[in-house]
C-alpha cells in the first residue's frame, strides 16, 4: 500500500488521500505493467502452449486462420491489475478483498479450463457441470460476506458534515462520519429497485442465492462474447469505468444522499480496484487488437466477468447491471433462446430449428458476412450506450 506510507505528509502526497486520484493512478499503473510486460508474457505462453488454443470449426475462414495464436492472455490483465491495486488500492478495506476473492477465484477456474483445453487440444475443458458448481459456490460465499459487510455498516441518521460539508472529503470520496447500527435486514438482505429512491426488496437469506445467480450469469456471459479479437475487453472497460462511477458515489454519503441512492460505507475504495483493471485492460488490447497475438481465454473473461457481478452485488446496483452489460446480457440471451429453441422445435416436429445462424450473436453476423472488425466495432458503439443508459438511472428516481 504505496499510498498509506505517503499519504500521511501533508504536502503534495496528501493528493494519495483522494479516491479519484488514486484511480487515476491505477489505470496509468496497471496499462504501463500491461504493455511493458505484455510481449514477454506472450512470448511464453507460445512457447509452452506450441500449438496455441483449439479452434472450432465453425466453417468460418476468419475463425480458422486464427489457428496457433496463444490462449491465457488474461495473465496480463491479472499482473496489471494486482500491480495496481497493490500500489494505490486500501488493502485495510474488505470490499476490495472480496472482489479479489471472486475476480481471482474465477480466474483461476478459467485457467484449469484453458489449460486442459491446450493440453488435450480439444474444445473441451472443465466440465460445465463442475464450472457452474464451483462458479455457484465461490459467489455464495462472496455474497454471505457482502451481506454481512453491509449489515454492518447499515448508516442511521445524518452525516456530520460541516457548514461546507467537507467539500475536500466529499471530492475525494471519503466516508463522512455516520452513526451505524447492527445488521438492518432491509438494507443488508435487501435489492434496490430501480428508479425508486432508497427502496429495498427484502430478500432476507434469498439475497446470497440472488446475489449467486448475479455474480455466476455475469461472468458466464461475459465468457460468451469473448470471440472476436478485442469483442470482450472493450465492453467491459466501459462496464468497469461505469461501476466506478457507481461505487465512488455510493460510497460517499452527500452523493448517495443527493442522488437518493443506497450510502454503503468504503464501496468507494472499488473505483481503484476497477480503475486498474480499466488500466489492465486497455494495455491488453494493445495486443488483443485485430489481429490479435493473444485470446484472454477462460483465465480472462471469467475473472472479469465474475469481477463485473460481484461490484454490483457489492454496491447495491445489481438491476443496473442488466443495462451496463446490456451487451453481454444480449450475447448470452442468444445463446439460451438458440438452444432453447432448437430444444422446442426438436420435441415438438423431430427437427430443431435455429433463431439464429449462429450463436453467440456475434457469429450470427459473421456467418452474414460481416467483416469482424465492422461487427467488434459496432458491438463497441453499442456498449458505450448501454453504459451510458446505466449511469443515467441513478439519477432517473
Amino acid at each position: 500500500m504505496l499510498y498509506e506510507w505517503l499519504a500521511a505528509d501533508s504536502g503534495f502526497f496528501n493528493l494519495l488521500n483522494y479516491i479519484t486520484f488514486r484511480a487515476g493512478a491505477a489505470v496509468v499503473t496497471a496499462f504501463l505493467v500491461t504493455v511493458v510486460f505484455g510481449d514477454m508474457i506472450i512470448n511464453m505462453l507460445r512457447a509452452r502452449q506450441g500449438k496455441g488454443q483449439p479452434i472450432r470449426d465453425l466453417s468460418l475462414e476468419q475463425q480458422l486462420s486464427k489457428q496457433g495464436t496463444p490462449t491465457m492472455g488474461g495473465v496480463l490483465i491479472w499482473i496489471g491489475l494486482l500491480v495496481g491495486v497493490l500500489l494505490w488500492g486500501n488493502l485495510r478495506n474488505p470490499y476490495v478483498w472480496v472482489v479479489l476473492f471472486v475476480t481471482l477465484s474465477y480466474a483461476l477456474l478459467g485457467f484449469l479450463d484453458d489449460y486442459a483445453k491446450v493440453t488435450k487440444q480439444s474444445a473441451d475443458g472443465v466440465s460445465a457441470r463442475a464450472r457452474l458448481l464451483i462458479g455457484f459456490g465461490i459467489a455464495a460465499v462472496a455474497c454471505a460476506f457482502i451481506m454481512g459487510l453491509h449489515g454492518a455498516h447499515t448508516p442511521v441518521g445524518h452525516a456530520q458534515w460541516g457548514p461546507l460539508n467537507g467539500l475536500a472529503e466529499m471530492i475525494a470520496g471519503m466516508a463522512p462520519k455516520t452513526s451505524v447500527q447492527p445488521a438492518d435486514p432491509a438494507f443488508s438482505g435487501g435489492v434496490a429497485v430501480p428508479f425508486v429512491n432508497n427502496y429495498f426488496l427484502p430478500l432476507g437469506g434469498f439475497f446470497i442465492l440472488f446475489g449467486m445467480i448475479v455474480v455466476v450469469g455475469s461472468a458466464n456471459a461475459v465468457n460468451f462474447t469473448d470471440g472476436l479479437d478485442g469483442l470482450a475487453i472493450v465492453p467491459m472497460t466501459f462496464a468497469a469505468a461505469a461501476y466506478a462511477m457507481i461505487a465512488y458515489l455510493t460510497g460517499n454519503f452527500v452523493f448517495a444522499e443527493y442522488l437518493g441512492i443506497q450510502f454503503a460505507p468504503g464501496a468507494g475504495e472499488i473505483s481503484v480496484l476497477l480503475g486498474a483493471m480499466i488500466g489492465a485492460g486497455m494495455g491488453f488490447l494493445w495486443f488483443n487488437a485485430y489481429p490479435a497475438k493473444v485470446f484472454m481465454g477462460d483465465t480472462g473473461s471469467l475473472g472479469l466477468g465474475g469481477m463485473l457481478g460481484v461490484v454490483a452485488v457489492a454496491t447495491k446496483h445489481e438491476f443496473a447491471l442488466v443495462i451496463i452489460g446490456g451487451l453481454f446480457v444480449m450475447e448470452a440471451l442468444s445463446v439460451m433462446m438458440q438452444v432453447g429453441w432448437f430444444k422446442i422445435t426438436k420435441r415438438l416436429t423431430g427437427t430443431g430449428k435455429r433463431i439464429f445462424l449462429m450463436a453467440p450473436l456475434h457469429h450470427h453476423f459473421q456467418k452474414k458476412n460481416w467483416p469482424e472488425t465492422r461487427v467488434v466495432a459496432r458491438f463497441w458503439i453499442l456498449s458505450v450506450l448501454f453504459a451510458l443508459a446505466g449511469l443515467a438511472t441513478l439519477k432517473l428516481r
